[in-house]
């Protein structure tokens, strides 16, 4: 079976899900070259920003409940239906992989570490048909959104550019200790949205990236995503 890539996409305002513009155009393009380059793959583990809690925890529902998990949007946007089902199989090869590594409940300092060493652990179930996903944002501060800025700050511009840079050197302890950086606080007040990119490091390591949809917008928001283990075939 052919392994497939890993991808950390920046998903921004959920309002993107009515939107047709060039970052939504991108989006299917990946979609497209996963079919063509590689296969369809039997499911697709998502590392979500939008469920973070204290430990780790693997959904194993056979139909996820969809969660409108935001308000202040348009109807539209809540007429929006989704409905995976869920795979028995894929949550049975999760569980397979991770007895092994140390879990810590300490969602705190360590936390970026234990987000890299768990996709790390999962990074064999690419050879069995499945795509890693990482949804987050690589800034995301919505106290300090700037409604009428269509591109980013000074303070998202500097950080995308520093964790980008990483990224293409996969420099992933500087990653892991992002909050080193002076502008950490500013484009990551909360981990929620910036622990993904270290789950897909983790299971793409010593992988170069493709870059896409890189650019910031209302100022503090990063659309940035990387692609790992495409040409690598």
């Amino acid at each position: 079976m052919m392994k497939l890539p890993v991808i950390f996409a920046g998903h921004g305002s959920p309002i993107i899900a009515l939107e047709d513009n060039e970052l939504t155009k991108e989006f299917q393009k990946i979609g497209e070259r996963v079919v063509s380059e590689f296969e369809k793959p039997k499911a697709i583990l998502s590392f979500s920003a939008h469920w973070f809690t204290r430990g780790t925890y693997v959904q194993s529902d056979p139909e996820p409940r969809q969660v409108y998990d935001m308000y202040g949007f348009p109807k539209e946007l809540y007429e929006v239906q989704y409905h995976p089902k869920g795979c028995q199989e894929l949550t049975d090869d999760i569980l397979a992989l991770l007895p092994d590594i140390s879990i810590n409940d300490d969602w705190g300092i360590e936390g970026p570490q234990n987000a890299y060493d768990i996709g790390k652990a999962l990074a064999p179930l690419r050879e069995k048909g499945y795509l890693l996903l990482g949804s987050g944002n690589i800034v995301h501060n919505l106290r300090r959104l700037e409604w009428d800025n269509p591109n980013g700050s000074p303070q998202a511009d500097r950080f995308d550019a520093f964790i980008t840079g990483l990224v293409k050197k996969r420099d992933n302890e500087k990653i892991i200790h992002y909050e080193d950086n002076p502008d950490a606080a500013y484009a990551a007040p909360t981990a929620d949205h910036f622990l993904p990119l270290l789950y897909t490091l983790g299971a793409a390591q010593g992988e170069k990236p493709e870059i896409f949809n890189n650019v910031r917008n209302t100022g503090s928001l990063s659309m940035t995503g990387y692609l790992f283990g495409f040409g690598e075939k």
